[in-house]
């Protein structure tokens, strides 16, 4: 690579560095820190929201599903795409105006204390674990770049997102968010995609050099396709990083519009990712690694300069999952936890240095994982089974059925958790059964455990929460 790539990669850096610091100086309470002061408009909350939910997997994964089955590759992406827009449409009246920090604070009203606990550390694993996957892929592109070794790389990349995110919590994370969608949607879309399908002669070229397969959006198969669904549709709906995001808005029509908005940015994201994969198959046919489909395509038809603010973008993607995603699982731990329990009465200045040594932790355990995984969707997999297995349906079911129990809502997460970990165990990491059987022990559970624990009338933190709830509805139309 260039010294004039390099030094645009390096510029990209110093300049989130220089955002964090800034960051700092406009997180001063809790809420700024958590929330960004749930005052973002449409453009910045758009923004924010894709630039979170098209990160290392989706960009690295997808033009690795595209080098491997062609235009089925879109279904990764397109599932959570899905997600939140199901999220827009369905969800966002029911969690918008709640005024709670995580979704564990809402099972926690709905249910009991002990659900809100139990909730916030799964919910917690998963949002690790996602940033875990961001880690792996930044280590990913600067490997593949700069030829350093993935534990340099990652402890690099990882190090530099994990410092903006110490200093300024959301409010840094927002604005290197703008940033990073800006250079993301540019980088791919007036740069990668065009020349990717130049570099192979068109697309009528391509459709000649590559078998009919890879032109058949089903032919990855129906089975693999629904186990997208399961993991990243549901997982959407009632992902941390997602709803904390979601609450940075300013009101309910900007968090209903700008999801929806999201969805159909990353359906359309990753139709461009599988095409640059089909395009590598074509202009480099023996590749080994396939994790390093984008990065090595990338330096092969990019000309100097271009090529740094490629690579720039991706590192955009990855970065700011990873940010929003360690943000998230510090404030599950410290807002959920620790505030409840440890310790009492703590001043809002205390607390936002809590916040900010619990994600130094979460982001030193996140680097390690990494260190240890290192296949980006193998990580996201274990992420997304632990979340759709073990809280999809205490969340969705404590919205839709009345007669779900305080006892339903913990026990089912404690039993769906230990089927998820112990499937984990027995399949391997790589399996997605482990979701299936998260979800329909976590039915069976809800459903069985409501009725044999059903009190003689409801409790009245269950009338005041579905009173809370038609109140919404009311307010948000």
């Amino acid at each position: 690579m260039s010294v004039l790539d390099t030094t645009v990669v390096l510029l990209y850096f110093i300049i989130l560095i220089v955002v964090g610091f800034v960051g700092a100086k406009k997180a001063k309470t809790a809420e700024d820190y958590a929330l960004a002061g749930r005052n973002l408009g449409l453009f910045i909350y758009l923004g924010c929201l894709s630039a979170v939910i098209l990160g290392g997997a989706s960009t690295i994964g997808t033009a690795k599903l595209g080098y491997q089955f062609g235009l089925s590759g879109i279904w990764f992406v397109f599932m959570i795409g899905l997600g939140i827009t199901v999220l827009g449409l369905v969800f966002i009246h029911h969690i918008y105006g709640a005024n709670v920090t995580t979704i564990s604070e809402l099972l926690g009203r709905r249910y009991n204390k002990e659900t809100r606990l139990l909730s916030a550390l799964v919910a917690a694993i998963y949002t690790m674990m996602v940033s875990v996957t961001q880690v792996i892929g930044i280590g990913t592109i600067i490997n593949a770049v700069l030829s350093w070794n993935m534990t340099a790389s990652m402890l690099i990349g990882g190090g530099i997102v994990l410092f903006y995110t110490i200093l300024g919590g959301m409010w840094s994370v927002t604005m290197t968010d703008i940033i990073q969608f800006i250079i993301m949607t540019v980088g791919i879309f007036l740069f990668m995609l065009p020349m990717s399908l130049s570099h192979v002669g068109g697309w009528e070229a391509l459709t000649s050099r590559l078998p009919a397969t890879y032109f058949d959006f089903t032919s990855m198969g129906w089975g693999e396709i629904f186990q997208y669904f399961l993991l990243y549709t549901l997982g959407m709906v009632v992902s941390q990083d997602i709803w904390q995001r979601v609450f940075t808005a300013r009101t309910t029509k900007i968090a209903r519009s700008g999801a929806v908005y999201a969805g159909l940015y990353s359906f359309i994201y990753a139709l461009a990712l599988s095409i640059i994969g089909m395009c590598a198959l074509v202009a480099l046919p023996s590749l080994k690694d396939t994790q390093n489909v984008f990065a090595k395509m990338a330096l092969e038809i990019l000309p100097p300069g271009i090529l740094g603010l490629i690579l720039a973008s991706v590192c955009s993607a990855l970065m700011s999952t990873a940010s929003g995603t360690l943000l998230a699982s510090s404030t599950l731990l410290s807002h959920d936890i620790l505030k409840q329990y440890w310790p009492k009465d703590i001043s809002d200045k205390k607390f936002v240095f809590l916040s900010r040594l619990i994600t130094l932790v979460i982001g030193v355990i996140a680097i390690m994982f990494a260190i240890w995984i290192q296949d980006v969707l193998v990580a996201l997999d274990v992420a997304y089974a632990i979340l759709s297995g073990a809280i999809f349906v205490p969340v969705v079911l404590g919205f839709l059925w009345k007669k779900a129990t305080a006892k339903a809502g913990l026990y089912s997460i404690v039993i769906s958790s230990l089927v998820v970990f112990g499937s984990l165990a027995v399949e391997g990491l790589s399996s997605t059964n482990p979701i299936i059987y998260g979800i329909v022990t976590s039915i069976v559970s809800m459903v069985v455990l409501s009725y044999v624990s059903q009190p003689s009338s409801p409790s009245q933190e269950v009338n005041r929460f579905v009173e809370e709830e038609e109140g919404r509805k009311l307010i948000n139309g």
